[in-house]
């Protein structure tokens, strides 16, 4: 069984193009300079539309967490983490902490983005343990 893929469409499309390049891209105002995620066509602090795509630095830390023991679907392999992250740049992202034993994730840990092949054509950030912290 496939597993659940994200729409990507155009108000989406850069933030999935980013991801298949390797870049974590976000949202950034130029009128209050907030960033955000997930796209959205106004900011959403100052609701002005003169939104900018950056770069995100792809570090942060595991705000909350939970480990699946019971895959949603064949398509998943459990036990994994799914988790938020509340990124250096201020936006909070759920995501899934990959390549560790789902027991040694901790709230506070440092995290980084990496990128997973996700389907043929798509690839989705997850994230890893940021040892160098």
């Amino acid at each position: 069984m496939k597993r659940i893929q994200p729409q990507v469409n155009g108000l989406s499309s850069e933030f999935f193009d980013g991801c298949n390049q390797g870049l974590l891209k976000l949202q950034s105002c130029l009128n209050c300079h907030a960033v955000q995620f997930y796209p959205r066509v106004l900011c959403a602090m100052c609701s002005e539309r003169d939104m900018v795509w950056i770069n995100a630095s792809g570090r942060g830390n595991v705000a909350s967490f939970t480990i699946v023991r019971r895959a949603l679907t064949e398509g998943y392999e459990a036990p994994y983490v799914v988790a938020l992250i509340d990124l250096e740049e201020g936006p909070r992202m759920m995501s899934n902490i990959v390549d560790c034993s789902p027991e040694i994730v901790v709230v506070g840990a440092p995290v980084k983005v990496a990128f997973t092949a996700w389907s043929d054509t798509l690839s989705l950030p997850v994230f890893v343990l940021d040892n160098e912290k």
